[in-house]
């Protein structure tokens, strides 16, 4: 690789980096604005709009924009980000319950696990689908699992990177307040962009065959 490329490739490194560390301020900020339950939902969704047009290299004013969409969807992303931020809440809860009470809760443990990772995998692809495809707000979640469950191979690697940025910020909690939420959903959307793009196309070869 020479100078010239190697240059570039850090510089768009680290161009991602800093829209990451904006992104992650934004989302932080309105959902701070909201009173966390109620600025949750409407930052989210509005974190995931913006990173999908930043992945589609649009340009944008980035504090204008985020603020359009959050007083726009401030009620239907709500509705669908709440139910599964609660459900995550209620089985991190019950796990670490669970895994306080001893050995003998083995059981309900790892099926209080699997039920965990099993909602973040479907939920990984909630927030691009939204930001991606005008549905029935019922039928996200729903598109979600399908997406999951056709695909294994790419929530598996969502669920790694998820993994890898909690680990990192457990280790150094200073990251969620600078980059971790941004980060993820960055990463998050640009990967289901691609799944989006490569699931399309192959539903539109079966059509053409």
């Amino acid at each position: 690789m020479t100078r010239p490329a190697l240059s570039i490739r850090i510089q768009a490194a680290c161009s991602e980096a800093i829209w990451a560390v904006r992104l992650n301020l934004m989302w932080l900020v309105f959902t701070l604005a909201g009173g966390v339950v109620l600025g949750l939902g409407p930052a989210t969704v509005a974190a995931y709009t913006l990173a999908r047009r930043h992945a589609r290299y649009e340009t944008f004013q980035a504090w204008r924009e985020f603020w359009a969409v959050y007083r726009r969807e401030f009620v239907r992303a709500s509705l669908l980000v709440l139910p599964l931020a609660l459900a995550g809440v209620l089985l991190v809860g019950n796990y670490l319950y669970l895994s306080a009470l001893g050995p003998g809760m083995g059981a309900m443990r790892i099926a209080t696990l699997v039920a965990l990772v099993a909602l973040a995998g479907a939920g990984a692809y909630v927030g691009p689908l939204y930001a991606h495809h005008d549905l029935p707000l019922w039928a996200y979640v729903p598109k979600a699992v399908h997406l999951a469950l056709a695909r294994p191979a790419s929530s598996v690697l969502l669920l790694l990177v998820l993994s890898a940025i909690a680990f990192a910020t457990s280790a150094l909690p200073v990251l969620a307040v600078v980059i971790s939420f941004g980060a993820w959903i960055h990463l998050n959307t640009w990967l289901c962009l691609r799944f989006f793009e490569e699931n399309e196309a192959r539903l539109h070869s079966k059509g053409n065959s």
